[in-house]
């Protein structure tokens, strides 16, 4: 079958039709109609001088000359760059993300520009804040959309939607699981179906969940409620119940308690190097650690108007022991040697000769003098071991001098109206322990040291 097409020879175009179908790679491209030149104007990022109260019309001149002479500027822009190590497009570095601020910064400085027609390319604005010329232009763009909307500028950063969403629990989740199955961070992510525990750690540190301690409470009845009532109705200044409205200042109130000191915690928390080892530390039994029952008395501290203290309030730290020779020798000391005893009985006896003969003194020595004729009243629980103001013995000795004392005590089941009960002995606890007192002897002395190292501030603010 004969075509007419040779396949050996050369194709050409020979009718007009061919000869304007057919193009060259070399030549430059020219848009054919005006739709294919509006579409590039839109691509095409602006590179004039911002005005937002300008209007936007078909023709604006350019705010360049090509008859001006070449910059410094421009000719550093013109010479070619040194050939740079071609990476991949996952390996240039990371562009820091702008700030709402950043953002608002570069606006502000645009729109001064623009007030005082100081004119500027977008090159210039990207070189002076380090970004892109389309970070410059989308910045533009959105404050032209929100002015022609006449909206406030709002160029809010996004970056809080991006990455892992975090996991949220509804309270009432874990109101429903019961109290016994959320002891634990580790029991309450099970229970919450939440993996790993960490998650519930970083919502108490957010506080969505609150770690709380439950302590138990004094078993207080009817006449015990009243009593407390009573007891803080009279600690008011006024006769009527409209005129109770403040408190007595209570700086003539001296606070008495009773508390065992131990040698030593059953466990001790240190902070070691990393090659130190830790210290050895060993007993006969850990129930028969050795104790010393303590007295401690307080007043309320005195401060001057420069904040200054005048008096801390520590009227004194009272061991119950006493001082014994040795009946036999043995392997520690000789027959004869004075050493330290513990009294173990605490009773009234024990306690009357501490209040007339230890106590009273003191509160005379460091009580302030310029004060006059002072009646002091001296708070103390319901021990049965201590005694009442109707004391015979009492009667004899609490009229000393200037000074009157009184003996009061504080409503049954309620510790929490003893200053020496609402933290400060805890105080003093944790001071003795850093001591590591050896024996009896040098505990006594370290319960002593902080007593006195306490900061009186501390003692006001309980």
């Amino acid at each position: 079958m004969d075509s007419g097409l040779d396949l050996n020879i050369a194709w050409s175009p020979v009718e007009e039709d061919a000869q304007d179908n057919f193009f060259n790679f070399n030549d430059a491209w020219y848009p054919d109609d005006e739709d294919e030149i509006n579409e590039m104007e839109e691509l095409e990022e602006p590179d004039f001088p911002f005005d937002l109260n300008e209007e936007v019309g078909e023709h604006n001149d350019f705010p360049f000359d090509l008859n001006e002479e070449v910059g410094e500027q421009e000719q550093q822009q013109l010479q070619p760059e040194p050939p740079q190590q071609q990476t991949t497009a996952h390996h240039h570095p990371k562009r820091p993300k702008l700030s709402a601020e950043k953002k608002v910064q570069i606006l502000l400085w645009l729109l001064d520009r623009a007030s005082t027609s100081t004119y500027c390319k977008i090159n210039d604005v990207a070189h002076e804040f380090n970004v892109t010329r389309r970070t410059i232009s989308k910045i533009w763009n959105t404050a032209k959309r929100q002015k022609a909307a006449n909206q406030r500028y709002n160029l809010a950063t996004k970056m809080y939607n991006c990455g892992r969403k975090r996991i949220v629990v509804q309270p009432e989740d874990i109101t429903k699981i019961d109290m016994g199955d959320r002891t634990c961070v580790r029991d309450l992510a099970s229970m919450l179906h939440i993996s790993p525990s960490s998650t519930i750690q970083r919502m108490i540190q957010r506080g969505t969940i609150k770690p709380h301690t439950n302590p138990l409470h004094p078993g207080l009845k009817e006449p015990n409620m009243l009593a407390r009532v009573k007891w803080i109705l009279d600690l008011l200044i006024g006769n009527t119940a409209e005129t109770k409205s403040e408190y007595y200042p209570m700086f003539d109130f001296v606070h008495l308690d009773e508390k065992w000191f131990y040698l030593s915690r059953k466990s001790q928390r240190v902070y070691l190097a990393q090659h130190e080892k830790g210290k050895y530390r060993a007993a006969s039994s850990s129930k028969f650690i050795p104790n010393v029952m303590f007295t401690a008395v307080v007043a309320r501290p005195r401060f001057n108007e420069q904040k200054e203290c005048t008096f801390d309030g520590k009227i004194g730290i009272f061991p119950f022991t006493c001082q014994e020779a040795a009946k036999r020798s043995s392997k520690n000391r000789d027959k004869g040697t004075i050493e330290t005893k513990v009294v173990e009985s605490v009773n009234q006896k024990v306690t009357r000769s501490m209040l007339i003969n230890q106590i009273i003194p003191a509160i005379k020595e460091k009580w302030p003098h310029h004060e006059g004729r002072k009646v002091i009243f001296i708070q103390q629980d319901n021990a049965k071991a201590h005694i009442t103001q109707d004391d015979p013995k009492w009667q004899t000795v609490y009229q000393q001098g200037d000074f009157t004392f009184i003996l009061i005590q504080q409503p049954h089941n309620s510790p929490d109206l003893n200053i020496l009960d609402l933290g400060f002995f805890r105080s003093i606890q944790s001071l003795m322990h850093k001591k590591m007192p050896k024996d009896v002897d040098k505990m006594m002395e370290a319960v002593n040291e902080a007593f006195y190292e306490l900061d009186p501030n501390t003692l006001s603010n309980v």
